[in-house]
């Protein structure tokens, strides 16, 4: 089945196979972080569409294909909720594609 396009005003905490479309307003400055799990970067980005702004988390080499003003599209996202905020990302399974 083909997931739709979703938009920002549609994004809900906990809401998987997210297809969504986004311009980049903003990225800040990369951090480290290291898990049981493993270690690597993470940056927070904003991005909008029509409907509004939403924050978004890059995770390792998405951080250097992005760039402020760039169109991406991101197929199988992932929402979640941190600080009382939706947060997008990848998850395990998405991925982030850069349209411009």
């Amino acid at each position: 089945m083909e997931a739709t396009t979703c938009k920002v005003k549609d994004l809900r905490p906990r809401l998987g196979n997210v297809n969504i479309e986004l311009e980049i307003v903003s990225i800040s400055e990369p951090r480290e972080f290291a898990t049981a799990r493993g270690q690597g970067k993470v940056a927070s980005a904003a991005g909008k569409d029509d409907t509004g702004e939403v924050q978004l988390s890059l995770w390792n080499e998405q951080i250097s294909q992005v760039k402020e003003g760039n169109k991406i599209r991101i197929e199988n996202g992932w929402v979640s909720e941190y600080n009382g905020r939706v947060q997008l990302s990848t998850g395990k399974f998405g991925t982030l594609t850069v349209l411009e």
